[in-house]
């Protein structure tokens, strides 16, 4: 409740009220993002701070930005420029300040640059981004976007769409930080119409929901999305990201602490 700066006077009363809405969870039958999202906003509601990740989310965009020629030069010097773009964009996963504010951003970055994906279909998504007309992104993190932007550039793909979430959560992107790091130079910034730090297709705009649909590939990003759209049967989708939860790397298959490049159904 520290991030919040909700009173002490408060906070007594307001764990009761968390208890009972947790107790009150139909866990088989509910999205974690979903639950993270209405505890937030019950926090929000007894707090003046609308925004509690702001000072991280300014921090770790700037500090990617600082080292973005850098990285831009590893991908420009490499033999392989889409396979080196799609590695640092999904070492730039680490940056969640969901369950915790400890890690190793360089040292991720040098480790997934020299191992091997756990599970690889990079070159399917090599092959449907050269054949799709439509591109929707879905994005993530602040920190992240700014590895995101790198490969999207490296791709260079003429019809690209950026998501974004409506409002702040944890430390996910909004179109704020979007702009910020010059996403929007790149591609066409969209919002999904909620704030959930996912993509929940019974929570989405209309408005966006007709762009995920007539997107010809989607690519997703974190584990935030994977949870929310793990259940559809759609192989459009793309799932890129860095197991940190090993209920989800049982899930999709591979073990806590490995990268990953999935296409949905495979």
């Amino acid at each position: 409740m520290d991030k919040f700066e909700i009173p002490i006077e408060k906070r007594s009363s307001l764990r009761s009220r968390l208890v009972k809405n947790i107790s009150n969870i139909d866990i088989e039958n509910s999205y974690s993002p979903e639950i993270t999202r209405d505890i937030f906003n019950l926090l929000k509601c007894e707090s003046v701070i609308d925004d509690p990740y702001s000072i991280e989310k300014d921090k770790s965009n700037r500090e990617m930005l600082k080292l973005y020629h850098k990285f831009q030069e590893r991908v420009q010097n490499s033999e392989d420029k889409f396979d080196t773009a799609l590695r640092l964009a999904i070492a730039g996963n680490i940056i969640d300040y969901g369950p915790t504010d400890k890690f190793d951003v360089l040292g991720t970055i040098e480790r997934v640059l020299n191992s091997d994906f756990e599970i690889d279909h990079s070159q399917q998504l090599k092959a449907e981004i050269k054949k799709a007309k439509t591109i929707l992104y879905l994005g993530d993190n602040c920190g992240e976007v700014v590895l995101d932007k790198l490969f999207l550039e490296t791709i260079n793909h003429p019809n690209v769409f950026f998501a974004v979430r409506n409002k702040p959560i944890l430390n996910d992107v909004t179109e704020k930080e979007a702009a910020q790091v010059g996403i929007g130079k790149v591609v066409k910034i969209v919002s999904s119409g909620d704030d959930a730090p996912s993509t929940l297709l019974h929570r989405v705009s209309s408005e966006f929901l007709k762009t995920y649909n007539s997107a010809d590939l989607i690519i997703s990003k974190g584990m935030g999305n994977y949870e929310g759209l793990m259940d559809e049967t759609d192989p459009r989708l793309f799932f890129l990201l860095m197991i940190k939860c090993p209920v989800i790397g049982k899930i999709i298959g591979a073990k806590n602490g490995a990268f990953v490049v999935k296409q949905n159904q495979i």
